[in-house]
C-alpha cells in the first residue's frame, strides 16, 4: 500500500458505521509494527480526542504483539543474549530505547573494569577489582527508596542513574565479569538475586545489592534458614538467562500490583506466559 492509500484507511478509523471502522481497525493490526509511524502522524493531526485514544490504543497493542513475538524468538533462538533479554522487558515500558545504547553503556563499563584487571588474579580479588570500579568509582547503588517502582526494572534506567534492584544491579555486573572471563552467573534465591563465582571446584557467592559482598555457602545455608525454607539446589546454583529474564517479568508484573495497575501487571504475566514452559 502506498502512504496514500495507508492514510486514507486510517482516515477510516472514525467512521460512523462500526463495521467499516472495526474491518479497517483488523486491517492495521494485521500489518504490524511498520504502520505505527502512520498512526502517529495521524494522532498528531487530528484533533478528535475519541480518535486518539483508539489511536494509542491501536499503537500499543501493536507494540505489544511485536514485543512478544520477539521475545519468544529470543527464547527460542537459545536465550543467548542476556542483555537483549532485558532489553526486551525494557521495551514494555520504554519501546523507544535503543539496545545498541545499553550496549554501548555496558561496554564502557567493561573496558573502564578490564583496565584494572591483571593476568593470574584471584578470584576475590577479581571481585575486589570489579567491587571497586562499579560501587566506588561509578557509584552504583542499591534504590532502597523506590524498591517497588516498575522503573527500578528498568536496565537503560540502572544505567543511567546508577541505582537499580537487585536483579538489574547483578544482570550489569554479570555480564561484565563474563566479559573479563570471570566465571560469574545468577542464582535465583528467594527474595533476592545474587550471583555466584564458580570454577574448579572454587565458589562462593556475591551480593551485588551489598555493594559486591562476598558470601559463603554457610551464608546463604543461613539466609534460607531465615525464611523457614527447605534448601534446594536451585537457591546454591548458577540459573539460565532465560530464568533471569522470567524474574525481571515476575519483579515488573509484581510492581504493577502494588501500583494497582492491573491492566500492566496482567500484560506482563502475558509475557511472562508466552516464554514459560509450564
Amino acid at each position: 500500500m502506498t502512504k496514500k492509500e495507508i492514510k486514507a484507511m486510517i482516515s477510516l478509523l472514525d467512521d460512523q458505521d462500526h463495521e467499516v471502522a472495526s474491518h479497517v481497525e483488523q486491517k492495521i493490526v494485521s500489518m504490524g509494527e511498520s504502520i505505527i509511524p502512520f498512526l502517529e502522524e495521524e494522532w498528531e493531526e487530528t484533533l478528535d480526542t475519541d480518535l486518539q485514544k483508539r489511536i494509542e490504543d491501536l499503537i500499543h497493542d501493536l507494540q505489544f504483539g511485536g514485543l512478544m513475538g520477539r521475545l519468544k524468538e529470543w527464547k527460542e533462538n537459545g536465550a543467548k543474549d542476556l542483555i537483549e533479554g532485558m532489553w526486551l522487558v525494557n521495551s514494555f515500558m520504554y519501546p523507544d530505547v535503543d539496545l545498541a545504547n545499553i550496549t554501548k553503556a555496558v561496554e564502557q563499563l567493561y573496558f573502564d573494569a578490564w583496565t584494572h584487571m591483571k593476568e593470574n588474579m584471584h578470584p576475590f580479588d577479581q571481585v575486589k577489582a570489579l567491587n571497586n570500579v562499579l560501587f566506588r568509582e561509578k557509584r552504583f547503588s542499591a534504590n532502597t527508596k523506590n524498591f517497588h517502582s516498575p522503573a527500578n526494572s528498568m536496565l537503560h534506567l540502572a544505567l543511567e542513574t546508577k541505582r537499580g534492584n537487585p536483579l538489574t544491579l547483578c544482570v550489569i555486573y554479570m555480564t561484565i565479569a563474563q566479559k573479563l572471563d570471570m566465571p560469574v552467573y545468577g542464582v535465583n534465591l528467594p527474595n533476592l538475586f545474587i550471583l555466584t563465582y564458580k570454577m574448579d571446584g572454587v565458589q562462593f557467592y556475591i551480593n551485588v545489592y551489598n555493594k559486591g559482598l562476598v558470601l559463603s555457602k554457610a551464608d546463604i545455608d543461613n539466609y534460607i534458614l531465615q525464611l523457614n525454607l527447605n534448601p534446594v539446589d536451585i537457591f546454591y546454583e548458577p540459573c539460565s538467562n532465560l530464568d533471569i529474564v522470567k524474574r525481571a517479568l515476575r519483579n515488573l508484573a509484581f510492581s504493577f500490583e502494588k501500583m494497582d495497575d492491573l491492566e500492566k501487571a496482567t500484560e506482563v504475566t502475558k509475557l511472562l506466559t508466552a516464554i514459560s514452559d509450564d
